[in-house]
């Protein structure tokens, strides 16, 4: 054991104390973040002593070195690369959870925000079986297609849904868009010029700030990760059009993972309207508030 770590830090280490492993995590993706100790240290108004302890006692706990220090300059180990994602995601859960923002329902994730605005976002993540058994001829065909065609975007079998579908890519800081399907509710809502005018567009970028992008943005790095397909219902408010007052959309999105022509991934957003409230909470009548024209018409014989 390392000296320098007294046994009441390593028991509180063994035992996951929350605000002892929150400061630490803090300290460790802002030094990940920045490379150096003097920025870190100004970004988050500590020390450099308070920095390095935290660093040295992570590794103490985790078996492994995080940096490497040259000179004075860091770089991340290997284990390092690793450990960051998870350690920001964490935080960002953390963070909207101690605003009571953030639940479990029956197993699956349910976050939620309210700005001063009157925009609003809740998002709830739904069993995969709701595709089957939901009202949504465009869900089912998607799903089918997907398997199918075997997770490969241009093929047959993915041409007849092609048309209602987003196409993204990701980047360092978010996903960006690089098809805008002329029939999908997107294009529906905000109309085919404004909607193709998105592509190239970082389209998660959320007024609620970057910890609440963070949890927007988890369930495509879900199927990113494991090249699978997830399922979600979210309510939110925006401007119809882009114009006019901020009204309500409930859809249920079915996210899945999709392979390129080059082998690269990608993910494809398959959204619908929702003909159920199934947000724990959420009023049932707020799907009678939504504009009548925000639908997808899919030819349930395709």
């Amino acid at each position: 054991m390392n000296k320098d770590l007294d046994i009441s830090t390593f028991a509180a280490l063994q035992t996951c104390a929350p605000a002892l492993l929150y400061e630490m995590m803090r300290s460790f993706t802002a030094l990940a973040r920045t490379l150096n100790l003097s920025q870190a240290v100004e970004d988050l108004g500590s020390t450099r002593q308070t920095l390095r302890r935290h660093i040295s006692h992570l590794e103490e706990a985790m078996g492994c070195k995080l940096f490497d220090v040259k000179q004075r300059r860091y770089a991340l180990t290997q284990e390092g690369e690793r450990a960051v994602a998870p350690a920001r995601l964490l935080l960002d859960q953390c963070n909207i959870w101690y605003q009571g923002k953030f639940q479990s329902v029956g197993g699956m994730m349910r976050f939620s925000f309210e700005g001063q605005t009157g925009w609003i976002y809740h998002q709830q993540q739904l069993p995969m079986s709701v595709a089957w058994s939901c009202r949504s001829g465009l869900l089912k065909a998607a799903l089918k297609a997907w398997t199918s065609g075997e997770g490969k975007l241009e093929t047959d079998d993915m041409a007849p849904v092609r048309p209602y579908i987003l196409t993204y890519r990701e980047i360092s800081d978010g996903w960006i868009c690089v098809e805008v399907g002329e029939k999908s509710l997107y294009s529906n809502w905000f109309g085919w010029a404004q909607a193709r005018s998105s592509v190239g567009r970082n389209l998660n970028q959320f007024p609620g700030g970057e910890e609440f992008a963070s949890l927007a943005n988890e369930p495509f790095r879900d199927v990113r990760d494991g090249h699978s397909v997830r399922l979600d219902q979210v309510v939110t408010k925006m401007q119809l059009n882009g114009e006019g007052p901020l009204q309500y959309i409930v859809f249920d999105r079915l996210l899945m993972g999709v392979q390129m022509p080059d082998g690269s991934p990608a993910i494809i957003s398959v959204v619908d309207r929702a003909c159920e409230m199934r947000i724990a909470d959420l009023d049932q009548g707020i799907l009678d508030q939504m504009p009548q024209s925000a639908r997808v018409d899919y030819p349930v014989n395709v």
